[in-house]
């Protein structure tokens, strides 16, 4: 027999109906056939020849080759692999003086060509230097004990070596280098522009190169955007401790003015109490303070020499609004149409107008007691108000209001 084929292995995909897959290069013997079954996820399974429900069928059919039928059929996503494995053995024996066997010859040399084939298949699945390429040892003595949990890697030669660290601290410089440093090398800089950063060689560089040269340094650790972040929620918390200040500030002004209307006190309260706990709330969140600060300066105005006609963000009054008269030393409320002082004193004082414009407008604004009447004259237009004693005593009185 002649070898005139260099394969020795045939790959097929399983699509989980077809068991017949063919070889196409001669074995000695069936039991040089290595079936592989590997899975969609890389896992590889070792088949036999036999009948069991993960086994094959083998039909050798001399140089030609021959078909492995599968028990069952290798699934979707599956690959099948059929390799020869010629033994390492040499079983031709030469007897002295015999005539030259040269079947056996020839066989021994098939053998021979067999074996060589499938160590170049092996050979060529390896890693390799090239041809042009060389090393002085592709051997190491590293133990297996201290090869755990470690990386295989190239020493500064240029030789295999087993390291532990796929970078080497190599100490600090500036924006420049002052040291010529190699692959993996790790370098913080000292510089308040980068403050502290840390980078990493990835590619050969020189004295004088620059940390920032993306072509042969990389950043492992921007320690800059950390410190700008920490001094950005420094400022934050400032303003919110701000908020809070002010807060508390028109917190006690509410509950100041609050105090000099005893008739009002319980809604004056409540106020100072809505305050209180925005200012509370705003320790928390400059956000939620200042959020409560704007609906409280909606609500209390503060003081003023005058009525004001808007609120203090330039809007429309809201109805229940509160200011207190610098002037008057009263604190009023917005009735939705009119500022009304809040009186701090139990009796309840009308102010009524000589040239009021309403009609009844002084007679709605008044009540007779027992013994009482009152009349309204000039509706609408200088109205005046009599009053009269309609009880036992003959004598009658009439005031005039105007």
């Amino acid at each position: 027999m002649t070898i005139s084929t260099t394969t020795i292995l045939n790959s097929y995909s399983g699509n989980g109906s077809t068991t017949a897959f063919a070889y196409t290069f001669p074995i000695n013997t069936t039991s040089e056939i290595t079936v592989i079954e590997r899975s969609a996820t890389g896992t590889e399974t070792v088949k036999s020849e036999g009948t069991g429900s993960t086994n094959y069928g083998i039909a050798d059919n001399g140089s030609a080759g021959g078909t492995i039928t599968m028990v069952t059929a290798p699934a979707s996503g599956t690959t099948l692999l059929i390799r020869r494995n010629t033994d390492f053995t040499q079983e031709t024996d030469y007897v002295a003086n015999d005539p030259f066997p040269a079947e056996t010859h020839e066989d021994a040399l098939d053998k021979l060509q067999m074996q060589n084939q499938e160590l170049e298949e092996e050979l060529n699945r390896s890693l390799k230097i090239s041809r042009t390429n060389s090393m002085t040892s592709t051997e190491f003595t590293t133990s297996a004990s201290d090869r755990a949990s470690k990386v295989l890697a190239f020493d500064s030669s240029g030789e295999l070596s087993v390291t532990q660290e796929l970078g080497t601290f190599k100490g600090s410089d500036a924006t420049v280098t002052t040291a010529a440093y190699v692959q993996r090398d790790i370098i913080k800089s000292t510089t308040a522009a980068q403050l502290n950063n840390v980078y990493i060689n990835v590619a050969d560089s020189v004295v004088g190169d620059s940390l920032t040269d993306t072509d042969h340094f990389a950043l492992l650790l921007d320690a800059k955007s950390a410190a700008d972040s920490a001094t950005a929620a420094a400022a934050s918390a400032s303003t919110a401790s701000g908020h809070k200040d002010t807060a508390s500030t028109k917190a006690s002004e509410a509950a100041s003015s609050a105090s000099t209307a005893s008739g009002h006190k319980d809604t004056a309260s409540t106020k100072a109490t809505e305050a209180a706990n925005s200012a509370t709330a705003a320790a928390s969140s400059a956000s939620s303070a200042a959020s409560s600060l704007d609906s409280f300066d909606d609500t209390y105005l503060g003081s003023k020499s005058s009525a004001p006609s808007v609120d203090n963000d330039g809007n429309a009054l809201a109805t229940g609004a509160l200011y207190f008269n610098s002037s008057t030393g009263a604190l009023n409320v917005w009735s939705g149409s009119a500022w009304v002082a809040i009186q701090a004193d139990t009796d309840v004082k009308v102010s009524i107008s000589s040239n009021d414009t309403t009609p009844n407008f002084l007679l709605s604004k008044l009540t007779a007691g027992t013994g009482i009447s009152l009349a309204e004259t000039n509706d609408g237009s200088n109205e005046t108000i009599t009053i009269t004693n309609t009880g036992e005593d003959p004598t009658a009185l009439a005031i005039a209001l105007g």
